[in-house]
């Protein structure tokens, strides 16, 4: 199953599991998000909307809140002695998506636990012995 969704102005297709990158989009780190604005939902009957599909929305995962690469705009007027340089950088939120829900349905998954860094410091206890 998938869907199309719309945020931020661009229309992104995901599954569940997806990892997107989108502009910023209110939400705590770990919370779970629904996006209401859904273009299509695919599938074995796919249902388009006019222009969202009624009652359908995906429910996603904050992952993290980071800012994009820097974009230069760079002006230069030849044999004045003119020139402009300004930068930005975008402002993006990491998202996983956890389920596609249709018919006004509530999420079911809540967010994924964090794993633990046992491991590494289980090697380093024995690297220092």
């Amino acid at each position: 199953m998938f869907a199309v969704i719309k945020t931020g102005g661009r229309q992104y297709r995901v599954a569940p599991d997806d990892v997107l990158e989108v502009g910023k989009i209110e939400g705590e780190v770990g919370s779970i998000v629904q996006l209401n604005e859904v273009l299509v939902v695919g599938g074995d009957t796919p249902i388009l909307g006019l222009p969202t599909v009624a009652g359908a929305s995906v429910a996603v995962e904050v992952l993290d809140h980071k800012r994009g690469p820097k974009v230069i705009a760079f002006k230069k007027r030849r044999r004045k002695n003119s020139r402009r340089k300004r930068g930005y950088r975008d402002e993006i939120t990491v998202l996983r998506v956890s389920e596609i829900l249709t018919d006004n349905a509530k999420p079911t998954k809540g967010p994924r636990p964090k794993k633990e860094k046992v491991a590494k410091e289980a090697t380093k206890e024995d690297a220092a012995a």
